[in-house]
C-alpha cells in the first residue's frame, strides 16, 4: 500500500506543479519544462525508494514489459497514478476559479486548434510517441545500472525537461496518459475528444522503447 500511495503523492505533485506552472506562466516553455523537470527529481529523491517513482501509466507499462512488477501492480500503480493526477486537477482547479485566470485551461494537451503550433494529429501521435520512447528509453538506461542510481532522479528529471522544450508547443507534451487525461476530463470539450491521442502514443512510445532496450542490452551481451 505504500507504494501506491507514494505513486499517489508523486504524480499529484507532478501534475499539480508541471500543469499549474504552465498555466500561471502563459505558457512560458522554458519555466514549464523546468517545473516538469524538477517535479520528478523532488519525488525520485523522496518516493523513489518506495514506489521507484514511476508517476507515470507509460513508466509502469515499461516496468511491467521488464518482469519488474506484476499484472496486479501495474493495474494498482495507474489506478493510484489516475487518482493522483485527478486529485491535483482538482486542487489546480479550486485555486485557479479565485483567481483572474480563471479554469478555461488546465493544462491539457491538444494538437489543431488546442496547439500552439496548430500540429496535425498525425504530427500530434509521431512527436509523442518519439518523446515517450526517449524519455522512458532513458529511464530504461539510467536504472538499470546500479553505479548510476545516486544520478538516475537528476538524469531523468534533465530529459524530461528536454523533450518538453520541444513538446510544449507542438503537443502540450503529455509523455504520461495519466497527466494528460485528468486536466482533459475536468477541462472537457475538445481536450476530451482529443485525449484518446495522449493516452495512446505515449504507451506505443513506452513498448517500443522497452523492446529497444532489450534488443540493445541483449545484443551487447
Amino acid at each position: 500500500m505504500k507504494k501506491y500511495i507514494a505513486e499517489f503523492i508523486g504524480t499529484f505533485t507532478l501534475v499539480l506543479f508541471g500543469t499549474g506552472i504552465a498555466v500561471v506562466s502563459g505558457g512560458n516553455v522554458l519555466v514549464t519544462a523546468l517545473a516538469f523537470g524538477l517535479a520528478i527529481i523532488a519525488s525520485a529523491y523522496v518516493i523513489g525508494n518506495i514506489s521507484g517513482c514511476h508517476v507515470n501509466p507509460a513508466v509502469s507499462l515499461s516496468m511491467y514489459l521488464n518482469k519488474k512488477i506484476t499484472l496486479e501492480e501495474f493495474i494498482s500503480y495507474v489506478a493510484s497514478q489516475i487518482a493522483g493526477a485527478f486529485a491535483a486537477t482538482g486542487v489546480l482547479y479550486f485555486i485557479l476559479s479565485s483567481t483572474t485566470i480563471g479554469t478555461a485551461a488546465l493544462g491539457a494537451n491538444g494538437y489543431g486548434d488546442l496547439s500552439a503550433t496548430g500540429i496535425s494529429l498525425i504530427g500530434a501521435i509521431v512527436t509523442e510517441i518519439i518523446l515517450t520512447c526517449i524519455f522512458i528509453y532513458t529511464i530504461l538506461g539510467v536504472t538499470s545500472d546500479e553505479k548510476k542510481s545516486s544520478i538516475a532522479g537528476v538524469v531523468i528529471g534533465l530529459t524530461l525537461t528536454f523533450v518538453h522544450l520541444l513538446g510544449i508547443n507542438l503537443t502540450g507534451t503529455s509523455v504520461n496518459p495519466a497527466r494528460s487525461l485528468a486536466p482533459a476530463v475536468i477541462q472537457g470539450g475538445d481536450a476530451l475528444s482529443q485525449v484518446w491521442v495522449f493516452i495512446v502514443a505515449p504507451l506505443v512510445g513506452a513498448v517500443i522503447a522497452t523492446y529497444i532496450f532489450k534488443y540493445l542490452n541483449k545484443a551487447k551481451k
